[in-house]
């Protein structure tokens, strides 16, 4: 039909990652890998919130702050333990907090 524009099948779109806020929280001696400010947000002693890409997992925190893998002992999520088979697809979600520890020794 002339003068009409044709009709389009369904429009693809990329999901586009959406930025998320999260509370990271560093313990004894890893705290010393958390820096002042993060993206523009100061740490308040061992906790810090900032944002991360949507999709982001549990590992991909860990990698951005060097933090040593002998000295990622325990880690929780809003209190909730994490195994370390888990840590690379475990995606963070909005709000969540990521909590971790190294090994504690004591007696």
């Amino acid at each position: 039909m002339a003068g009409q524009r044709p009709r389009l099948g369904p429009r693809l779109t990329r999901e586009r990652s959406h930025p998320m806020r999260i509370t990271f929280k560093l313990f004894a001696m890893l705290a010393d890998h958390l820096p002042s400010q993060v993206d523009g947000s100061a740490r308040e002693g061992n906790v810090v919130s900032f944002e991360v890409p949507e999709g982001t997992t549990v590992q991909q925190v860990i990698d951005r702050f060097s933090l040593p893998a002998k000295l990622v002992h325990l880690v929780l999520i809003d209190g909730r333990y994490v195994e370390p088979s888990a840590r690379a697809s475990r995606v963070l979600a909005e709000g969540e907090s990521l909590a971790i520890w190294p090994p504690i020794a004591g007696g």
